[in-house]
């Protein structure tokens, strides 16, 4: 019997988790009923419309990411729920909901091809503002996700009511990568992702209070960054602390070397108070931190996994922006 265990292996290693956050621009989030397959879209409940289209998006190399959420009640309720999650542009803090209420899921693939048109939906509903935590419980495509993902769900509904967080929501999702750091979660809409997770660091990304040194250990990285800038992200927050989470942010490669062993990254953000501040950073190839992985629980071959290291760290601007009314 294969007892294998993907995340125990990478924690037996001390992988840092950092850089490993996928970077898309939609996330398109239809609730469905588990049990879900291997290959989430050819789950029982998934109609065939939804699943042409998903392969469509896929030929066309569109940067959407197709999940299936579900929670407690999914399986009684009279509607589906589909949250669409679009990048915003420029200085950012994250993505822009769309929520739609529907009868049922044969309607998804119809208001999804709207959307894609530019065309609004008559079932999109005003929401307030919620933050929506992705768990992937995706246990039928890797079994660190059951293992680790599943318990960690349960416990996180108690935590969240605990806090009296009302406008926080709690999804079981298939797989969006990186199970061998389970329980895996992304955060929305600010799409930052995070691993190996309890219920203490869970309330710390929750409440952002506590000690920030915690992000060395569970912070995956900001999905609306390149994997590379990711690590220059989280060397910010360790010196801004919890302020950082309410700054928006842009980030870009500005040159690599041909053996991708040095980056020349750029970040750039606006405080709260309307200050942009641009630091400019030399990445390098971190030999202690780059390891050869088993990405999955089946995998028959280990990857290498690059990371970097921050070498020199510089503001190269800063002003103050006025906004005419």
């Amino acid at each position: 019997m294969d007892t294998f265990f993907c995340s125990d292996y990478s924690r037996q290693t001390g992988e840092d988790i950092i850089g490993s956050a996928t970077n898309y621009q939609t996330y398109v989030l239809v609730e469905c009923p588990p049990p879900w397959m291997s290959e989430a879209f050819n789950s029982k409940w998934v109609p065939r419309n939804l699943r042409i289209l998903v392969e469509e998006v896929k030929r066309a190399k569109l940067p959407i990411r197709f999940l299936l959420i579900a929670n407690d009640s999914s399986h009684k309720v009279d509607d589906t729920t589909v949250l669409i999650y679009q990048r915003q542009e420029g200085l950012s803090n994250g993505y822009r909901k769309q929520e739609f209420k529907l009868a049922n899921i044969e309607q998804v693939a119809a208001v999804v091809q709207k959307w894609l048109s530019g065309i609004s939906s008559a079932s999109e509903v005003n929401t307030s503002e919620t933050r929506d935590i992705l768990v992937c419980t995706h246990g039928s495509h890797d079994k660190c996700c059951a293992k680790y993902g599943n318990p960690f769900y349960f416990n996180a509904i108690a935590t969240i009511s605990d806090l009296y967080l009302d406008n926080v929501r709690i999804w079981k999702s298939s797989h969006f990568g990186g199970h061998r750091f389970a329980p895996t979660i992304i955060d929305l809409p600010e799409g930052r992702y995070y691993g190996v997770l309890e219920q203490d660091s869970l309330k710390a990304i929750l409440t952002r209070t506590g000690d920030i040194q915690c992000l060395n250990k569970i912070y995956r990285g900001w999905g609306i960054l390149p994997t590379a800038l990711q690590i220059l992200e989280r060397e910010l927050i360790l010196r801004h602390g919890w302020d950082w989470f309410n700054y928006k942010v842009a980030g870009k490669i500005l040159e690599q070397s041909l053996d991708n062993n040095t980056i020349l990254a750029e970040l750039t953000f606006e405080n709260t108070s309307g200050s942009v501040y641009t630091y400019q950073a030399k990445l390098v190839k971190d030999k202690c931190q780059s390891q050869r992985v088993k990405s999955s629980c089946h995998a028959t071959q280990e990857l290498e996994v690059i990371k970097y290291a921050v070498a020199s760290l510089g503001v190269t601007s800063s002003k103050l922006v006025t906004y005419s009314v």
